[in-house]
């Protein structure tokens, strides 16, 4: 399957049934080679092809949420703090995920390629409004 950007599976039905909550929950985010299988049916966090690196730690790092659930335009959105991994690393995706229990995901980022770092690899997530937030709901 490699790496498919989208929300996941396990996100839309967990929204419906109350499994996050994006004003007290945690959540945290992975990064992955380009061998990782990750997209819509990747409904638990998973170490399998996660990036190996020092400085890099399985199962990610915490991702803040810096926007909570908010709405504009006939559009929900949430959006997320940037992060800095201090290491030299490669990556080709990312996977967010909500932090304890069964580690539910949210999403899948795809990166393109791969993205390398020689110092410090950092994820800049787009403007929080109706149009560009990284997770939008209309």
């Amino acid at each position: 399957m490699a790496i498919q950007q989208g929300a996941t599976d396990a996100f839309a039905t967990g929204l419906m049934s109350g499994v996050y909550n994006f004003t007290t929950d945690s959540f945290k985010i992975a990064l992955y080679t380009g061998s990782a299988s990750l997209g819509p049916t990747t409904d638990i966090y998973t170490s399998a092809n996660e990036v190996v690196a020092t400085g890099y730690s399985a199962g990610g790092i915490a991702l803040p949420v810096s926007v909570v659930p908010t709405s504009a335009n006939n559009t929900a959105y949430i959006s997320f703090t940037n992060v800095t991994w201090n290491a030299a690393l490669t990556a080709n995706g990312a996977l967010i995920y909500k932090s304890g229990g069964t580690n539910p995901t949210v999403c899948v980022l795809d990166f393109g390629a791969s993205k390398t770092s020689t110092a410090t690899f950092t994820i800049q997530f787009p403007t929080a409004n109706s149009s560009d937030a990284i997770i939008r709901i209309t």
